[in-house]
């Protein structure tokens, strides 16, 4: 139903990235209404993840019908932009794809860009579900993580809840999703050690971390709330909710 009948389809993807995502959805746009111009702004605030974005654009054939704008600024910097100027561009499609854990306020920012939908427009907020292995993660097991260098713990509650307050309709999808992280306790792997990393959000957190640390999150995550074991290996949950906000 997105955009149907219209001869341009205006999209905003915030906290883009590189654009690999993005450019999956603007297909499956392009598929779905052919022929019609898609009109697709981006807020990043990371230069490199903006060069690598136009990189990918470039090299991409099918793409004429599309048109880009970068924004290189933080979501806060984009809604300061927008008020200070006083124009509302409405956008049939936004997307917040893993993004909303480096933000401040997130209702502030829920009810800004809600605001910024077209009738009929639609909201995709994709976040890590309560059922993930995060979750545990950072509710039960808190105590075995470094404490975070930005940004927060947040999961599809927290922003369902948010969503409640501000009376708006919405829908949840789950999807599944498991991450082999055997390798995390193998002593000495490299591979172990770079998820480690990214699990403590610590640069070298084997290297740097008191052992008694590392050996309290290597039993944390074996804990069925965390992981399941297949096969020998050790499937950590990366379950995900997709949020649908009307």
């Amino acid at each position: 139903s997105l955009g149907n009948g219209k001869s341009t389809i205006n999209v905003l993807g915030v906290g883009s990235g590189t654009g690999e995502q993005d450019l999956k959805m603007i297909r499956i746009l392009q598929a779905a209404h052919p022929g019609v111009l898609i009109d697709n702004e981006i807020i990043e605030p990371n230069p490199q993840h903006v060069a690598a974005y136009k990189e990918l654009v470039n090299q991409a054939p099918d793409l004429q019908k599309v048109s880009f704008l970068w924004h290189q600024l933080t979501s806060s910097e984009y809604e300061q932009q927008v008020k200070e100027k006083g124009t509302h561009k409405k956008f049939d499609f936004i997307h917040m794809i893993q993004m909303l854990y480096r933000v401040e306020d997130i209702h502030s920012t829920l009810k800004f860009f809600h605001s910024c939908l077209d009738h009929h427009g639609k909201l995709l907020i994709i976040i890590l579900s309560d059922s993930s292995g995060w979750a545990s993660l950072w509710k039960k097991y808190r105590h075995c993580l470094p404490p975070p260098d930005s940004g927060h713990y947040i999961t599809s509650s927290s922003i369902t809840d948010v969503l409640k307050r501000l009376g708006v309709e919405y829908r949840v999808y789950e999807f599944p999703s498991g991450w082999d992280i055997t390798e995390c306790f193998i002593e000495g792997d490299a591979v172990g050690g770079h998820m480690m990393d990214f699990l403590t959000g610590t640069k070298d957190f084997l290297g740097t971390a008191p052992p008694g640390l590392r050996q309290r999150l290597q039993e944390a995550l074996c804990q069925p709330e965390c992981s399941s074991k297949k096969d020998g290996r050790i499937i950590f949950s990366n379950n995900l909710s997709m949020v649908v906000v009307e």
